[in-house]
């Protein structure tokens, strides 16, 4: 588990020993998920920890049933909420079903902020963050030319170590408020 990860895990579990009826845990499959979810929260005027949220990235979806027996009702007992990219939706819906709302992305987070910007932003913001030299390069690579630019945007954000969470942040902190993709509007109305 990468320490950003368990810092989030033993924050929410010390909350929720101390005042589980204070407490609810978003889980989220990873970093980048986590990274875009706190900066909306925060652009949104929103200070989850204060508040008593906290947004664990479990390093995959087959982990939620262990976060929902740590979290749930048979563990510190707190409200549970979840976000999954589509493929994952049947692993939330078996860990969640019944103990919290859950909210599925159309393929995947960074799918539902790149079409709420709008592929020209993402490109400015790549270019922003000096990589428009390899977005480039990967672009002209034989297994991804002729893919659609919004797909290749995707893939490029994961090609990287530590790429996808940076722009899980930058991309939900470009994003226009009032256009705040359905899933993660619902999952902070929620909590």
């Amino acid at each position: 588990m990468e320490v950003e990860s368990l810092a989030a895990v033993t924050e929410a579990a010390a909350r929720a020993r101390s005042d589980p009826g204070s407490c609810a845990v978003v889980l989220v499959e990873g970093m980048s998920d986590q990274a875009a979810v706190q900066t909306l929260a925060e652009r949104s005027g929103r200070d989850l920890r204060a508040e008593g949220v906290f947004v664990v990235p479990m390093g995959g979806a087959t982990n939620v049933g262990h976060f929902v027996a740590l979290f749930g009702p048979g563990g510190f007992g707190v409200r549970l909420a979840g976000l999954c990219d589509q493929g994952e939706e049947r692993d939330f819906r078996h860990g969640l079903d019944g103990v919290g709302p859950y909210f599925v992305c159309v393929a995947d987070l960074e799918d539902e902020l790149i079409r709420a910007l709008g592929t020209g932003r993402v490109e400015d913001l790549i270019e922003a963050e000096g990589e428009s030299g390899p977005f480039l390069t990967f672009t002209r690579q034989p297994a991804h030319r002729g893919t659609a630019r919004d797909r290749q945007l995707r893939r490029f954000m994961g090609t990287r170590s530590g790429r996808k969470i940076r722009y899980g942040h930058l991309l939900a902190a470009a994003l226009d408020l009032t256009v705040i993709p359905a899933p993660l509007a619902s999952l902070l109305s929620a909590v």
